[in-house]
């Protein structure tokens, strides 16, 4: 059986796992759309992009669907591998920060590692949630913050995602980082004809400007992958 790398021996080929801020999106839900969705955009036709990030699920879900099974069945050596979870994980069916989380999320990890491939841990996207005094509110718990120990204790390459939103939200501030979401006034938009107010999926122009923080933290890492940037 011939592989993908046996074809095309100089294609990069990047997979993502994680949630719906990562996820794409159909048509008739546009313009809601995660960063993972635009990714490709940002580098040449060197660099083949796989999406396997689907809305809803968390560390544990992803695996116990056997998705995390199927995707290193096709990772090969020198691929890469994005992880990013937390969202869902707060959920009833997730994990909890120090214990199960970074269990489950060492098995992306490992399982990389296994097949010759590189993993890189993302920390979650803020949730758009501001206080009284317009300062941006923690939802995520200490996910973020477990993921961080799990990358000193694992010594694996990390893209504080958290932090990076944390600091461009804020910056915008309560009104202006609407512009990053799916905030719809009733009759905007074909797809939400009744309106949409959300705090935590992006609108497509939102999901380039996250997918540019990812980039900006390939760039900081200095990734082999950065030489493959438009």
């Amino acid at each position: 059986m011939v592989t993908v790398r046996e074809v095309n021996p100089n294609q990069v080929r990047l997979f993502l796992t994680g949630d719906s801020t990562v996820a794409s999106y159909p048509k008739h839900e546009a313009p809601m759309a995660g960063w993972g969705q635009v990714f490709d955009s940002f580098f040449t036709d060197q660099v083949t992009v796989h999406n396997e990030a689907r809305c809803g699920r968390s560390s544990n879900s992803f695996i116990e669907e056997g998705r995390l099974r199927n995707l290193l069945e096709r990772i090969q050596p020198n691929d890469y591998l994005f992880i990013q979870f937390g969202h869902n994980d707060q959920k009833s069916y997730g994990t909890q920060p120090f214990t199960t989380y970074q269990f489950y999320l060492t098995q992306y990890v490992t399982g990389a590692r296994e097949k010759g491939a590189i993993p890189i841990l993302v920390t979650p996207v803020h949730r758009r949630n501001f206080d009284s005094e317009g300062k941006l509110v923690n939802m995520l718990d200490n996910y973020p913050a477990a993921m961080v120990q799990l990358s000193t204790k694992l010594d694996v390459q990390l893209i504080d995602l958290w932090t990076k939103t944390g600091i461009l939200y804020q910056s915008l501030g309560e009104e202006k980082s609407k512009q990053l979401f799916v905030w719809l006034d009733p009759d905007e938009h074909s797809n939400y004809p009744e309106g949409i107010h959300d705090n935590t999926h992006f609108c497509e122009n939102g999901a380039k400007e996250i997918a540019g923080l990812v980039i900006e933290g390939i760039q900081e890492l200095k990734l082999p992958l950065a030489s493959y940037l438009k």
